[in-house]
């Protein structure tokens, strides 16, 4: 079947590849969620071990095909937009297995990791430059990077090369498992807070946060400096060096809600 280029639709055939990606979830046992199952070749995979698998498809005619192709097995399809799906609908410490769309991957990954019902592991394969950051460590730290780490112990795993996939992608993939912490490490309240204390943060990234934060925060600039030297930190950093904990202690000193809506 031809795929769709405007879905982002590249299969991925090999059968010890995907056996090792759902590997990764330990998912004996479990009703598992996949997004985007295209021709079934994961979900065949995920059938053998799964208690259940919940595949959401947004394309018609391959949502109408995919059941056919395993009669017997505890298999639901369903044909909706992700961005739209009820999570739920699934039962509590569900797992996510799938190979996403590059294009809407930051929407799948914040959909998944802000739900009231969140799985209790994540298992994806996205662009390999995309699992890099969401993985990244200070020093090479951005929003996506910080926005799934708030949330998920964040690891990488197997590199997919691009020729492995029909047709081709123009990058390579990999493998990343996210497990989700029991909370998020902002408290609930203070969660607006503090994601828009990180955009401001990253306004400019080239930038010195110090100097992003007085622009954007309208602080001044000494008020900041001195909430820099208290925490310990160099008013030299940037952005992409400051650590989770690092943004935590900014957010108790500062005031993001002062922020311009332009920022």
């Amino acid at each position: 079947m031809k795929n769709r280029k405007s879905l982002g639709q590249h299969w991925l055939k090999d059968r010890g590849i995907l056996t090792k990606i759902a590997a990764y979830a330990n998912i004996e046992g479990s009703t598992v969620l996949e997004i985007g199952p295209g021709l079934g070749f994961l979900t065949s995979v995920l059938l053998k071990s799964a208690a259940k698998v919940v595949a959401v498809e947004f394309d018609t005619e391959l949502a109408r095909k995919l059941p056919a192709s395993f009669p017997g097995k505890n298999l639901e399809v369903i044909n909706a937009d992700f961005l739209q799906y009820d999570l739920g609908q699934l039962p509590q410490g569900y797992k996510v297995v799938a190979n996403v769309p590059y294009y809407i991957t930051s929407k799948i990954v914040q959909k998944l990791l802000t739900a009231k019902n969140k799985p209790s592991e994540i298992v994806l394969l996205v662009q390999k430059e995309v699992a890099e950051r969401m993985a990244a460590r200070p020093g090479e730290l951005s929003i996506l990077g910080v926005s799934a780490q708030v949330y998920a112990d964040v690891e990488l795993a197997e590199v997919v090369p691009a020729k492995m996939f029909t047709p081709p992608p123009k990058v390579d993939s990999q493998v990343v498992i996210m497990r989700p912490h029991g909370s998020c490490k902002v408290a609930s309240h203070k969660e607006k807070d503090f994601f828009r204390l990180v955009k401001v943060g990253f306004s400019s990234p080239r930038k010195k946060v110090v100097s992003n934060l007085v622009n954007g925060l309208h602080l001044e600039r000494a008020e900041v400096e001195a909430c820099f030297n208290r925490l310990g930190l160099s008013i030299n950093l940037r952005a992409q060096d400051l650590s989770i904990p690092d943004w935590l202690a900014i957010l108790a000193a500062v005031d993001p809600r002062k922020a311009s809506d332009e920022k």
